[in-house]
């Protein structure tokens, strides 16, 4: 009953709705130096910043750089591959999310015609 790494550290992660780059560095287990310049490199990391200039970041913001953790660290990705990887995540979505409308309509269109 071995599960995911991924899925232990999201279980351990304090439900907020921010956290601050110490708290990230902390869960994460990586530097904030890290964090600050994956965030040069990954579009989809944007922290907010409060009004004393310090990140913010969002669950969702946590949850995509435990992903390019597990991508460059675990899986060998560089960091080109794995910014490739993370966009190309997102067009396969949005392809299987029309292919999926487009079965519904011919599975309707299908009883129709029965």
């Amino acid at each position: 009953m071995s599960s995911n790494p991924q899925q232990q550290q999201q279980q351990q992660q304090p439900s907020k709705l921010f956290y601050r780059i110490g708290e990230v560095s902390r869960l994460t287990g990586l530097e904030p130096y890290v964090l600050r310049y994956w965030e040069t490199e990954f579009p989809q990391i944007r922290p907010d910043k409060g009004r004393s200039g310090q990140r913010l970041y969002k669950k969702k913001d946590l949850d995509v750089i435990l992903q390019i953790k597990q991508l460059l660290y675990k899986d060998g990705y560089t960091i080109a591959g794995a910014r490739k990887k993370l966009n190309g995540r997102d067009e396969e979505s949005a392809t299987e999310t029309v292919i999926e409308n487009a079965k519904k309509e011919l599975r309707e269109i299908l009883e129709i015609l029965k």
